[in-house]
């Protein structure tokens, strides 16, 4: 795989893989803003509008057919939350000129598509069709109303809410129901106008086209795009110490049949200087794997939890513990998972225990390249962290890491906050067999941190 990264126009930068196992090639295209309160919903719904309908497609029907004209081609809205960074924008996927008729060629034209969902979407009057944004608006807060549906996730969502209570870091990808109810077409399009002009873009592009045949149609493409005063500021605020001295504790009760808790903390001051490979190995040996000290002694050994593992956040520097419980267990689950943290530090786990924890995940690194979705993903991340690192020779630095870069990264650590969501005495009582039941992962909602790398 060949990896390049060049600036094509003014704060817009390509990410070009040059790939021939695929049989699709794949284009994103992610307008960056600093995540805010104020803004978060405006921006997470402009691209669910767009996608509505386009100056030469006019509706979903129209766009539609055009993308079975182009063999199946797909562009979907994404919103994304990286650090204290909102990305929204398209991902399209779309089949390689190889494996098409002679005289097809679909690469110009699926780029062409997608991109005129971000610079010549559907207006009048230079304005974005109300009814467009009123329907899309109510999915929206159909979406952050929705939230609550998925105990554990709403739990680790409240966690970071009151533990970033201070940062840019507690607010959703999605934003809030009260600026989400107030959005009206006019303040949209406004919204629209000023992020063309002055957000930072990444594009991706992971296929078997060259550097140059793809740099040569986007710039083409982008001749269109209107610049202004690049929003250059935005970032991610690392903090490195609790907000207080003791650990601050948030119960609420629901409707559940078992508890949530969610203990976070600071990565602290391994994060002046992030050793990322130590990071990841930590996290894994602690909490995230199957051969973690929380699965095997939290989980197994002693029964506590129906599920218990730690999440990170190594561009906000955070970790944090989710664990199912049953109410009578909560301070013994608590006490034990600070105990195991603390037996890292001490250095209590075997060589094969770290050689698990650095096969774990260096499996998970070397899965990256298998789809171009999760590629997409990785090298956006990177991309936002200042990195370039591909995810092979990630995997490479996470087997050198040693014993003693795990134990300072969990000597680092800072406790900040500790919530948990518990059963309502007057609520009805879920079933048992709901009670016990760990959450599939891809049935959940948004969680807003990483499991892993």
């Amino acid at each position: 795989m060949e990896t390049s990264r060049v600036e094509i126009r003014p704060g817009v930068w390509l990410t070009h893989l040059r790939e021939d196992k695929f049989k699709t090639a794949c284009f994103s295209v992610s307008l960056l803003a600093q995540l805010s309160r104020d803004t978060a919903s405006l921006n997470a719904l402009i691209p669910f509008v767009l996608r509505r309908g386009t100056a030469a497609y006019p509706d979903m029907e129209a766009f539609n057919a055009r993308c079975e004209d182009l063999y199946g081609t797909v562009a979907e809205p994404i919103v994304r939350r990286i650090g204290e960074i909102q990305s929204i924008g398209f991902y399209a996927s779309f089949p390689e000129d190889d494996f098409l008729p002679d005289s097809e060629s679909v690469l110009k034209n699926a780029l062409d598509l997608t991109l005129s969902l971000v610079l010549s979407p559907m207006t009048r009057g230079g304005l974005l069709l109300p009814a467009y944004v009123d329907s899309e608006r109510e999915k929206l807060l159909e979406l952050i109303a929705s939230r609550v549906n998925n105990k554990r996730s709403y739990a680790i969502s409240r966690c970071l809410e009151e533990m970033c209570c201070y940062e840019d870091f507690a607010v959703s990808r999605f934003g809030d129901e009260a600026s989400a109810r107030g959005i009206h077409y006019q303040k949209l399009t406004r919204h629209y106008r000023f992020l063309l002009q002055t957000a930072p873009i990444e594009l991706f592009y992971c296929g078997r086209a060259s550097l140059r045949t793809v740099k040569t149609i986007l710039r083409s493409l982008l001749v269109t795009l209107p610049r202004g005063e690049l929003n250059e500021e935005i970032g991610t605020d690392v903090r490195m110490n609790a907000v207080e001295e003791i650990p601050r504790c948030t119960e609420e009760e629901m409707d559940v049949a078992q508890c949530n808790l969610v203990i976070g903390w600071r990565l602290g001051e391994c994060m002046e200087d992030p050793d990322f490979p130590a990071i990841y190995v930590f996290n894994e040996l602690f909490g995230s794997g199957p051969s973690s000290k929380l699965f095997l002694n939290v989980r197994e050994k002693l029964s506590l939890c129906y599920y218990a593992s730690s999440l990170i956040d190594v561009r906000k520097g955070l970790l944090l513990v989710s664990a199912g419980i049953p109410e009578a267990v909560v301070d013994q689950t608590k006490s034990e998972i600070f105990a195991q943290l603390e037996s890292v530090c001490r250095g209590e786990f075997t060589d094969d225990d770290l050689a698990a924890a650095v096969a774990g995940v260096s499996s998970d690194l070397h899965a990256i390249p298998d789809t171009q979705s999760a590629l997409e993903s990785y090298y956006l991340s990177q991309a936002l962290t200042g990195l370039d690192i591909g995810p092979e020779e990630m995997a490479e630095l996470v087997s050198e890491v040693s014993r003693e870069r795990v134990i300072a990264i969990a000597e680092s650590v800072v406790c900040d906050q500790v919530y948990l969501l518990r059963p309502d005495p007057a609520g009805e009582e879920a079933s048992e067999e709901e009670a016990g039941k760990e959450p599939c992962p891809d049935q959940e909602a948004e969680v807003p941190m990483e499991s892993g790398v």
